[in-house]
């Protein structure tokens, strides 16, 4: 299971358990993901990390100093040193 990290602005939004699906956007040299529908969004992922899996389960909610930090898991190998 690879997991990813998202950050969420708002609490409440997302919950552990909770099924997701993520869009995928493209800068000229990163990737990055949204949750749908713009419930979080995830770090710039270098080309060599691209998510596959569209589809996924939020594993945790936390919040500390800097926000709301949500991680999932999909259904696909972990990469090696990929940017949670």
């Amino acid at each position: 299971m690879r997991k990813m990290e998202f950050k969420m602005e708002r609490p409440g939004l997302l919950e552990a358990g909770q099924k997701i699906t993520v869009t995928e956007g493209v800068l000229p040299s990163n990737y990055y993901y949204i949750i749908d529908p713009a419930l979080a969004m995830s770090a710039n992922i270098p080309f060599r990390y691209r998510l596959m899996s569209r589809e996924g389960v939020v594993t945790q909610v936390v919040e500390n100093a800097r926000g709301f930090y949500v991680t999932a898991e999909f259904d696909e190998p972990e990469k090696e040193s990929s940017t949670s």
